[in-house]
């Protein structure tokens, strides 16, 4: 998927993230090059310092000389961004940027990425892993935050609710 924006990590010298991240923003502007480079991030975390006595909350950087970019990967997005003044390069073996996988970017916490599922309350489902694996069950709940299904499974003649992951089960 060649068209599909994904998540890179570029190198900058450190203490650059920030003016890195102004610069590609300008000249994604400058550049009417929206559809290509979608976003720009310095992660950061909230840190609350004790200082004489008092709290005070900073932002940190959470990976220090970084910068996350979203991009769909051309000859001209990858050009602009590799020289932009701070930037050292794309992570990544060799000369070929490799974007971030969607368990990274979520471990990151850079971006939500959206869970799909093609299941509803009241399917039949069968799990399809863990100790349950085989028993086929009725949808009771899905809680999209907690990436979670309550099942009722038939177990020793009664109907018993059970909790699982999202992957372990498929609509029958």
């Amino acid at each position: 998927m060649a068209d599909e924006a994904k998540w890179y990590v570029v190198h900058t010298y450190s203490g650059y993230e920030n003016k890195v991240k102004a610069n590609i923003e300008k000249i994604v502007e400058n550049r009417k090059m929206q559809d290509y480079i979608l976003d720009v991030v310095v992660p950061m975390e909230e840190q609350i310092e004790i200082k004489d006595g008092k709290k005070r909350a900073t932002l940190k950087k959470v990976f220090p000389g970084y910068v996350l970019v979203k991009m769909i990967m051309t000859d001209e997005s990858w050009y602009v961004v590799r020289n932009t003044r701070g930037v050292t390069g794309f992570v990544g073996p060799g000369s070929k940027p490799v974007p971030l996988s969607d368990e990274e970017v979520r471990m990151m916490g850079v971006e939500q990425v959206e869970t799909v599922v093609d299941y509803e309350v009241g399917d039949s489902v069968r799990v399809i892993d863990g100790p349950l694996e085989s028993f086929i069950g009725t949808v009771e709940e899905i809680s999209m935050d907690k990436k979670k299904v309550r099942v009722m499974v038939s177990m020793f003649g009664r109907e018993t609710p059970v909790e699982l992951d999202f992957v372990q089960i498929m609509k029958l």
